[in-house]
């Protein structure tokens, strides 16, 4: 700043550089700046022109005294004199516009016109230009305070579009953050999808936001959630099921990537099969949702005017699909979760009813044996029309009826041998594992899972431990109501009958109750008042089936460990 200055300047300048402390929009700052300038010079009319960094065109921000429609008006660099003084980065003063061919007429009364570049760090982001109707009514003098007014400018722009910058990213990020956490709460997949849209939407202050499930195999597109203005007819959505044939959406599943189109209503949206029929749509920004790197759909904002989406703005899209992908793969999961639970109640029901049924067998049994017995030792010596012949063949009969029901429930109830196969342990674990994932996540229960240090063999039925295993699991988190944490290790040992391996779930619940301890492998034994008391010894008989042993390690206020130990196949 020189030292000459005029004070009235320095006040401008204070005025210029104070705008980047004050509490106002971005539009309104840019307003304030050329209200600024045009009291400090004699013009009828200015403009605030910014460049833009996508298309490399000068475009007006703000104006005042130019016709309404100047805001469509776009300069190449070097083109007319704002084009001239932002290319070279130096003031112009042209003092009779009449007279100099780079003149471009925004206003027929123009008679004089100069310009000074916007500045930042030596690179151009935009100009000052004012106009005047007499010829001649700006002087070197007035060029070069405008020069010195366009350097502070520069400065203050550039400190208001970052702070405006990083309070938008600052909120969007704190918008995402509670998304997030509210996401991974949602249980029920409907709900979720209604929540994403209806956050993806006021995230970008959009007029639409969709999200379509996809189908990779038949390459169909499905519309399941969207979240529009209140003035938005949903009557305009395309609900039935369209391929990818003509399909915007398509594009970020083809390419992996966000993607984005800015001029939906021109021929970039012509045709397009997935687009709503709604004249306000004017640009659209597409996410691909991905589980396990499997495609599952899209999620689409829409905005009701021309946007060019920046590259934070499609960060933000690609973070916001990446917690629906994950929340929707939890949801499912959960979902999972509940049905394996409904199998194995439904299995230990089945499955007590079998050991009641051998059980009833196995003690009817004796006693028709010795019924049998004593039937064989009677005199069968009757006359041929004695009736007593007839109700003693009666009874035979009877009696070999009953012992072949007696067999064929014993049968049932007995697992069959060839249903073992041989199977990596660390796989049955895991899987199960895997199940356990959205429960634990929404219990509070951190996983702690050390695989085996070398792959260890099983002759197994694979469902059946399965089933063991899960229910371990699930008596371990409803230990803990409050959370805590599950470890899951293997051991290997050698015993008198071989090699064997201990497989621990170890929590840090609250322990089991020491007037049961000693019973929890009974059926109809349990310390929860919704248990059924048939898990644990459903899963002690499972064990024993595989020549292995479920047992209680240690318990108590610290949390419980439970073994199964399983021979190891070579």
């Amino acid at each position: 700043m020189e030292n000459d200055a005029d004070p009235r300047d320095l006040a401008v300048l204070y005025r210029i550089a104070a705008l980047a402390s004050e509490d106002e929009s971005v539009a309104a700052a840019e307003n304030a700046l050329l209200s600024e300038l045009m009291r400090a010079f004699p013009a009828d009319s200015g403009s605030l022109c910014l460049l833009n960094p996508h298309t490399g065109y000068l475009e007006i921000s703000k104006h005042h005294g130019l016709p309404t429609d100047t805001g469509n008006f776009a300069l190449k660099l070097g083109q007319g004199v704002t084009g001239w003084a932002t290319l070279h980065r130096e003031p112009l003063l042209v003092p009779d516009v009449t007279l100099d061919p780079r003149y471009i007429a925004a206003r027929a009364t123009v008679r004089c016109e100069m310009a000074a570049p916007l500045l930042y760090h030596d690179h151009a982001i935009g100009c000052l230009n004012l106009d005047s109707d007499k010829p001649h009514a700006f002087t070197e003098h007035d060029l070069a305070r405008l020069a010195r007014f366009a350097r502070q400018a520069g400065r203050t722009l550039h400190r208001i579009w970052q702070l405006d910058r990083l309070q938008r990213e600052s909120a969007q990020l704190e918008t995402l953050v509670e998304l997030g956490h509210s996401l991974v709460a949602r249980l029920e997949e409907s709900d979720l999808l209604t929540t994403l849209t209806r956050s993806g939407r006021s995230l970008f202050d959009a007029r639409l936001c969709t999200l379509h499930a996809c189908d990779p195999s038949q390459r169909m597109f499905e519309l399941q959630a969207w979240s529009s203005e209140l003035s938005f007819s949903d009557s305009t959505l395309r609900r039935e099921p369209f391929t990818a044939e003509n399909s915007l959406i398509a594009t970020a599943l083809r390419l992996g990537k966000v993607v984005e189109f800015q001029e939906l209503t021109g021929t970039t949206g012509h045709g397009a099969v997935d687009l709503a029929a709604d004249p306000e749509l004017c640009s659209m920004l597409a996410a691909p949702l991905l589980v396990d790197g499997a495609p599952t759909g899209v999620l689409a904002i829409y905005t009701n005017r021309p946007h060019r989406f920046s590259d934070a703005e499609k960060r933000l899209l690609a973070a916001l699909a990446s917690f629906a992908s994950v929340a929707l793969h939890n949801a499912r999961l959960y979902a999972r979760v509940f049905q394996s639970e409904e199998s194995l109640r439904k299995t230990q029901t089945l499955t007590t009813l079998g050991l009641l049924a051998a059980e009833i067998a196995h003690e009817i049994r004796n006693p028709l044996t010795v019924i049998k017995l004593l039937h064989g030792a009677l005199g069968t010596d009757f006359a041929p029309d004695d009736p007593r012949r007839r109700d003693l063949q009666v009874i035979t009969e009877k009696i070999e009826q009953l012992e072949g029901i007696v067999t064929r429930v014993l049968s049932f109830a007995r697992t069959p041998g060839v249903l073992h196969s041989r199977w990596q342990l660390a796989g049955i674990v895991e899987d199960t594992l895997l199940l356990l994932r959205a429960k634990l996540g929404q219990s509070g229960v951190q996983l702690r899972y050390t695989p085996p240090a070398r792959p260890l063999h099983v002759e197994a039925n694979k469902g059946q431990l399965q089933q063991v295993f899960l229910n371990l699991a699930l008596n371990a988190v409803q230990a803990m109501p409050h959370g805590g944490a599950l470890a899951v290790t293997f051991t290997e040992a050698a015993t008198a009958i071989g090699a064997v391996v201990h497989i621990d779930f170890t929590d840090t619940g609250t322990g089991i109750p020491e007037a049961i301890q000693t019973r929890i492998f009974e059926s109809f034994l349990s310390g929860r008042a919704d248990g059924t008391g048939l898990g644990l010894g459903i899963a002690q008989r499972i064990v024993k089936d595989h020549h292995g042993e479920l047992s209680l390690v240690a318990t108590g206020s610290q949390g419980t460990t439970m073994r199964v130990t399983l021979p190891l196949r070579s």
